[in-house]
């Protein structure tokens, strides 16, 4: 994610940006969230008014605006509600989290009409961004045999010792999540979280956090009060979400600006921290890459969801030069038929970006490359009426930049990507890993050996072959970054692991120890 987009992350950056309603459309349309605080919902004088980012000064809905007491309040709550759930066995939390979920999917049109509105994408990757929360969270619970399983040391020569090595929860967690996926986000840690026997505050954005409540709300009131909380407001009241000595670790994804200030106030406390982050994600095509539809449609979807906002996007193509041609062609093909509109009309298949200052930092690249004298081909109309002045941005590729352009040593986060040939395997591998980032990476050839070759010596932490992209995760397999784009894994047995300490038991053996003094 870019530095633009840490104010709708970020516990210490701007709020959301103040909004007024406009219509009466709006205000019947208007949803109301409050906070979450051991096991009661609480309303606040203070609220968040949040926008929608395709129609200039409409408001979505209004979310209660937590106070420095309100967020103490739930560290407490959370608190209090651990020696309980800790004490249960694995299974016995997976049974209530699994009995907390049922019937999750009741409001789920809702909740993606909801999300497309506050975020501005279209409603289907609203209603997938709410199932894919469900499909984590029980791909979680399928872990409950794995989650205490710990292994028995025997005595050795010159240690006397039976050693039991355990596990045990950390405490309190808090889990921050961004405005691009925020529910499917949350599923990726929340849930491996509570299996571990923690319990949670859960943090929305403060620019979109309307239907992520919702959903989490609907859960923490099937689990015992103070397991799961939600606060939303202003990051200026947040601090205690990573610094109050009773948190033990902070789960947070937005932007590396965002990661390196948690970090720092993370220190303060002594905080455990799992950071996921942004990345500039490389897709290198091989000379043999298969360009037929079916590869191009993924290739196409890899860039462009969510009007390019998601960190583990493509954000640089690197294509061998006999392909080129054939590459921009069939991207090309698929740009021209983009309807850019609202999220919620039928037909739209790309929407706004979701901050005005997201896009003017898009057009700052797109602009930048065009003055250095690459060739940028812009696509789709802009629309009119009452989408005028939304955050609305053409697709664009731009082709051959110089590398040292933003548009390739950045991340975009936006509708736009660079497309850079290449003549040789090894020429390729070092322009994808020349970057600050090591999200994800992918390959696309017809070869499984140039897959494992190429794809083994890129510097990310997950690789695909012959696809790209959030919607083609393996949800069973630990996900995260390296170098800048953050440290530790969510989901798995991995993702559980995270949330937990290792501990060790050793019982002296009088056998063995009498052994040793003979």
């Amino acid at each position: 994610m870019t530095d633009t987009e840490n104010a709708v992350v970020s516990t210490d950056a701007a709020s959301a940006p103040d909004v007024t309603t406009a219509g009466a459309e709006a205000t019947a349309a208007a949803v109301r969230t409050g906070l979450y605080i051991g096991g009661e919902e609480r309303f606040t004088d203070e609220v968040l008014k949040v926008a929608d980012p395709a129609k200039p000064g409409v408001v979505v809905g209004e979310a209660a605006s937590a106070s420095k007491q309100d967020v103490a309040d739930a560290v407490e709550a959370a608190k209090a509600a651990f020696p309980a759930w800790s004490a249960l066995s694995a299974q016995e939390r997976a049974k209530a989290m699994a009995d907390a979920i049922a019937g999750i999917a009741d409001e789920r049109d809702d909740d993606a009409a909801i999300l497309s509105q506050e975020n501005g994408k279209v409603r289907m990757e609203g209603w997938v961004d709410a199932l894919v929360f469900e499909i984590r969270w029980n791909l979680a619970l399928a872990l409950a045999e794995e989650v205490d399983k710990g292994k028995v040391l025997e005595p050795a020569p010159g240690i006397p010792v039976t050693t039991q090595v355990g596990y045990q929860p950390l405490g309190v967690v808090s889990v921050i999540v961004p405005f691009n996926w925020p529910i499917a986000i949350l599923g990726a840690s929340l849930p491996h979280a509570l299996l571990a026997g923690n319990t949670a505050i859960v943090k929305p954005p403060p620019s979109a956090p309307l239907a992520t409540t919702r959903v989490v709300q609907r859960v923490a009131e099937k689990l015992p009060a103070g397991v799961l909380n939600v606060v939303t407001g202003t990051d200026e009241n947040m601090s205690a979400l990573i610094q109050n000595t009773d948190v033990a670790k902070l789960c947070f994804t937005g932007s590396v600006n965002g990661g390196k200030r948690m970090m720092e106030m993370a220190s303060k406390s002594l905080t455990r921290v799992t950071l996921e982050l942004g990345g500039n994600d490389a897709a290198v095509i091989a000379e043999d890459a298969i360009l037929d539809d079916t590869h191009l449609d993924r290739l196409y979807a890899a860039i462009y969801d969510t009007t390019g906002q998601i960190c583990m996007n493509a954000k640089r193509l690197y294509v061998h030069r006999s392909r080129k041609d054939e590459l921009v062609a069939g991207l090309e093909a698929r740009l021209q038929k983009v309807v850019l509109g609202y999220g919620l009309d039928e037909g739209t298949t790309m929407g706004p970006l979701h901050q005005p200052a997201q896009k003017a930092f898009v057009e700052e690249l797109i602009q930048e490359a065009k003055d250095a004298g690459a060739e940028v081909r812009e696509y789709g109309e802009l629309p009119g009426g009452e989408l005028e002045g939304g955050n609305f941005l053409r697709p664009a590729l731009v082709i051959d930049p110089d590398p040292s352009l933003r548009v390739v040593t950045m991340e975009q986060f936006g509708p736009v990507i660079p497309v850079i040939a290449f003549d040789s395997e090894d020429e390729a591998i070092a322009a994808a890993n020349d970057t600050w980032g090591g999200l994800c990476g992918s390959v696309w050839t017809a070869s499984p050996d140039t897959a494992q070759r190429i794809g083994s010596q890129l510097e990310c932490g997950y690789v695909w072959v012959n696809d790209h992209g959030a919607t083609r995760l393996d949800l069973r397999a630990p996900f995260g970054g390296v170098k800048q784009s953050g440290f530790g894994r969510e989901q798995g047995i991995e993702g559980v692991r995270a949330f937990q300490d290792t501990r060790s038991i050793a019982t002296l053996d009088e056998e063995a120890l009498a052994a040793m003094a003979h």
